[in-house]
């Protein structure tokens, strides 16, 4: 089986629909099973009371459970044009993976969601993928393949860089079909990279 980690974190809900969307891609990739994870909270929870974060209760993840996995999705919301500081900080606790080299060779994807259509959107999608490289990691984007980014029908998120939405200033847009359909895309497309490269390892080990 190919093993697929979405690990994601979101404040407002958009990300983590992503998130789901980017699961049920990589699902329908037989022989591929999915584990969503959300990256632990730095925010106290008062501070999230009173500035309307969404309540979320999925399993957190854990750097060191990267290893196990032979792809994983990082999604994200954009802060000034980077990634969040929580997804950062969890990246930073990985250096013992990257010390073993434990990540070398894996799949790697990045989605993330962004307040307005030229608020970093792609800038964050292409500064995630920075310590992924670190990590030895192989990057998939979104190709072309997926017609849905060159839609000019109404606000439509993501990048040849990878998945994405539009929340809008105040958060109020929700993800739209093409953003989700992008999403599901790029999950799909990760989970079948991941299963050829794995089809590779153990052929060669049959050699």
């Amino acid at each position: 089986m190919t093993r697929i980690l979405i690990a994601y974190y979101s404040s407002y809900g958009h990300v983590r629909a992503l998130a789901e969307a980017e699961a049920e891609g990589a699902r329908g990739v037989p022989g591929t099973t999915v584990d969503i994870r959300r990256i632990p909270e730095t925010v106290p929870e008062a501070v999230r009371e009173s500035a309307g974060y969404v309540a979320d209760d999925t399993p957190e993840a854990s750097p060191a459970d990267l290893a196990n996995y032979d792809g994983i999705l990082f999604g994200t919301p954009t802060r000034f044009g980077m990634m969040a500081g929580q997804m950062k900080q969890f990246l930073d606790q990985a250096g013992g993976l990257w010390a073993q080299n434990a990540l070398v060779g894996k799949v790697a994807g990045v989605f993330a969601s962004t307040g307005s259509q030229h608020g970093g959107h792609e800038a964050t999608l292409l500064s995630t993928q920075i310590p992924l490289q670190h990590f030895g990691m192989l990057i998939a984007g979104m190709p072309y393949t997926f017609a849905g980014q060159t839609s000019r029908e109404g606000i439509i998120g993501g990048a040849p860089y990878g998945a994405g939405t539009i929340a809008g200033a105040d958060g109020a847009l929700a993800p739209t079909e093409t953003d989700l359909a992008g999403a599901r895309f790029q999950g799909a497309h990760v989970a079948r990279i991941a299963a050829q490269l794995a089809a590779g390892a153990d052929r060669s080990e049959a050699a």
